[in-house]
């Protein structure tokens, strides 16, 4: 990494630039571990201080910074810091990264009857079932197994050991992490006379494009229709989607998460981390669910839940508030009853 400060004033293109570097920029830092050569940004208020002492060569600092570098040293005045540093480390990423190249690694297994463009990249170890179509630029890591009938869009990314069960869809521009299972069983018995009997499950898992999926993460298949993930939704690690799960648009869930079977999520949901959706429930349009809050019916759009079970985040925080008294008012409650025995 060797940026001066006009390519990185070339690439960022900051409102404007205070004071002067005229060194290379070797090496991307947070303030206060930066030294002379990096580049750092400041966008939460309570690493405020640090700015100023921070031996990061240029800062990416909000347009409204009010503050001075010292000599040699520059702030570049940005709407969004934190996407501007992304910008900067997605640079690194393109220079640190080897070429990827074309073709079927020797050691995969490819079915004949699968179908691959002339641009996608299939790695070592790799399995490829019947009837599977990899699209252009497609990247197949290390040991991935995509099952037969599989379809797969152009400039989508599996990591090493990802799992495709047969007749998922996958669409373009999706990145899937090592370890992720799409298209497992769902999770459905009866119960005949004791005995848990397996429910088949015939239907599949659809991946619309722009989706990001975590490590670890398993979205199940449907029990006869479709699972499916919406354009442009983020999934972290460790989090399980199960069967005839909806899951709309640009949504936001966070690691641990568990959805049920047969739940639909709306546009623009957030759900924090080890949030839980009960089976059957419905999660209106940019609704936000706090971490660790158990829902167990459906929630309007645009709600703000907290707790467990879920309430209005509002009147959680004052039940919080107030469960802290409780011990107070069970001493207050005893007294008053010494004072007053309750008449029998």
């Amino acid at each position: 990494m060797n940026f001066t400060q006009d390519d990185l004033i070339g690439l960022l293109h900051p409102e404007a630039v205070i004071g002067s570097y005229d060194g290379t920029i070797r090496g991307v830092s947070a303030l206060d571990l930066a030294k002379e050569g990096d580049i750092a940004f400041f966008s939460n208020r309570k690493y405020a201080t640090l700015v100023k002492d921070s031996r990061a060569s240029i800062v990416l600092v909000p347009k409204n910074f009010e503050g001075t570098p010292s000599a040699s040293r520059a702030y570049f005045r940005v709407t969004n810091p934190s996407w501007a540093f992304a910008k900067v480390c997605a640079a690194v990423e393109r220079e640190q990264t080897p070429a990827v190249v074309t073709g079927i690694h020797p050691t995969a297994i490819v079915d004949a009857a699968a179908k691959i463009a002339s641009t996608a990249h299939i790695g070592p170890f790799a399995v490829i079932e019947a009837n599977v179509f990899v699209g252009a630029g497609v990247h197949v890591g290390a040991h991935c197994f995509i099952g037969r009938g599989c379809h797969i869009g152009d400039n989508t990314c599996l990591n090493p050991r990802v799992t495709l069960y047969p007749n998922c869809q996958v669409g373009e521009n999706v990145i899937i992490h090592s370890g992720a299972v799409i298209g497992s069983d769902g999770f459905g018995y009866e119960t005949i006379d004791g005995t848990h009997h397996k429910l088949p499950h015939i239907g599949c898992v659809i991946i619309e494009d722009n989706v990001e999926i975590g490590a670890n993460t398993t979205i199940d298949r449907a029990r006869f229709a479709e699972t499916r993930v919406g354009s442009g939704t983020k999934i972290d690690n460790l989090v399980q989607i199960a069967h005839n799960v909806r899951v709309g648009g640009d949504c936001l869930i966070v690691s641990q998460v568990g959805i049920a079977g047969s739940s639909t999520l709306g546009h623009h949901v957030v759900l924090a981390g080890q949030a839980g959706i009960a089976g059957h429930v419905s999660v209106g349009d940019g609704a936000q669910i706090a971490a660790q809050c158990g829902v167990p019916g459906n929630v309007p759009a645009g709600s703000v839940l907290r707790g467990t079970p879920s309430m209005p985040v509002n009147e959680a925080n004052r039940f919080y508030v107030l469960r802290k008294r409780i011990p107070e008012l069970f001493k207050r409650v005893g007294a008053l009853e010494k004072k007053s025995p309750p008449n029998p």
